[in-house]
């Protein structure tokens, strides 16, 4: 029997949302496939979280972009679910619709002086430094930081902290936003301290991530030897992540044996310190007191302990993400979600790619024939309300926008940082 046409929105441009039409185009070639996406640029977190000087991930973006060239799959950008477009139409339009908008709010601590200045969430910073159109200058805000406090134990901890730590040399080859590097480098910076609530064997850092925090040019890794001086992995814990936990471990006891001193930044590692409460002065942080009695001066804090989704209008939601039963989401049968929207913030872009390939083969099994619109439906739809999208070929525009300037800058790219330029690009007159 043959199959009709099928169409498919796909709401959200990360990592997630393109796996999930790498295996939707493969499963139905004949598909429909439009990436919707509210900024004008495709890849997500790809493009505007992982860390600039870690080029190796982002070369995903590659396989990305040789999605986005076959038949039938379009990148529709600047529209946004809820604004521009409601779910309802999107699925009287298309005969399934995936969401992969990801998680877009810090998590809170919810502790007492965390509405200072000067105590932001990692994805407020990482926007600025990673020149997102949304971004908040925050020049001003870090100028005369001399302490910076990053609390959490993760690999988000791990890259704010290392781009605080590095010199202007060492992310040369970066994409860093040119502003934010700057100002960066302009900081009369002496400690970056990095403060996790338990200890070292609960640490989820990835060795490679860890290891480079022992090589930086300017700064020297440090770690109270008391901390790890007994601590080892769980017995209970599986092979590959007890020999992680391990590993990180014996790493951190090779920075138990470093001097305060030998570089002009301490870059320390706390451990078994929960904040109680930031201080402050003149509405400012000036310090950190901990549930242990410690009190540590900082006059910038950065928390990295996660991220909720922001679930738009008319989807169920459950503890910070899309209430979903294996993909599928509750109560809606032609709506599935995928990537940290259905599994909260949690893995790395591997553990997204095999979960949009099941959720997708999910999808694909549940489609059913139908005469719905599809990508036509929604161009009518958008054009009645004037709304200016962005498509492949103004991505791709930017595109080369970007990379030749970086190349004349000795860099991967330099981004375009505002609405305006981006749109201006995309769409020249």
């Amino acid at each position: 029997m043959t199959q009709s046409s099928a169409s498919i929105a796909v709401v959200g441009a990360g990592p997630s949302g393109f796996y999930a039409v790498d295996a939707l185009s493969r499963a139905r070639p004949d598909a429909r496939i439009d990436i919707i996406d509210r900024l004008p640029t495709p890849f997500g977190l790809v493009r505007h979280g992982v860390a600039p000087d870690h080029q190796g991930t982002k070369g995903v973006t590659r396989q990305f972009d040789r999605l986005l060239a076959k038949p039938g799959v379009r990148f529709v950008g600047g529209v946004e679910l809820g604004r521009d477009v409601s779910l309802d139409e999107l699925r009287a339009a298309y005969d399934a619709v995936l969401i992969a908008t990801g998680c877009g709010r810090d998590r809170r601590l919810g502790i007492s002086g965390e509405d200072l200045d000067g105590v932001m969430g990692s994805m407020r910073f990482v926007d600025w430094f990673n020149a997102h159109p949304d971004a908040v200058d925050l020049t001003e805000t870090i100028a005369q930081a001399r302490h910076v406090a990053v609390i959490g134990n993760g690999n988000v901890a791990i890259d704010v902290a290392r781009v605080f730590a590095k010199t202007a040399e060492e992310m040369a080859k970066s994409d860093i936003d040119p502003r934010a590097q700057a100002a960066i480098a302009a900081m009369p910076l002496e400690t970056v301290t990095l403060y996790g609530r338990r200890g070292p064997a609960e640490a989820s850092f990835t060795i490679n991530e860890l290891n480079e925090m022992g090589r930086l040019a300017r700064a020297v890794a440090l770690v109270d030897p008391a901390d790890v001086a007994n601590a080892a992995a769980p017995d209970g814990d599986p092979t590959p992540e007890r020999v992680r936990k391990q590993k990180n471990i014996e790493t951190l006891r090779g920075f138990s044996a470093n001097a305060p001193g030998a570089k002009p930044i301490a870059l320390a590692f706390r451990f078994h310190h929960a904040p109680l409460t930031f201080s402050g002065e003149n509405g400012r942080i000036i310090g950190i007191n901990f549930a242990d009695g410690f009190y540590a001066p900082a006059d910038l804090a950065i928390t990295c302990i996660g991220y909720d989704a922001i679930v738009p209008e008319g989807l169920p939601a459950e503890r910070g993400r899309i209430a979903n039963d294996e993909g599928r989401v509750r109560g809606l049968p032609d709506v599935y979600v995928v990537g940290w929207a259905r599994r909260g913030p949690s893995g790395t872009i591997p553990t997204s790619r095999a979960d949009s390939f099941a959720v997708a083969e999910r999808l694909v099994a549940d489609l059913a024939p139908s005469s719905k619109p599809g990508p036509g439906g929604l161009d009518a739809l958008l054009a009645t309300r004037g709304v200016a999208t962005i498509d492949t070929a103004g991505w791709l525009r930017i595109d080369k926008a970007e990379s030749e300037t970086g190349a004349r800058e000795g860099r991967p790219r330099v981004k375009l940082a505002s609405w305006a330029a981006l749109r201006a690009v995309s769409n020249p007159a």
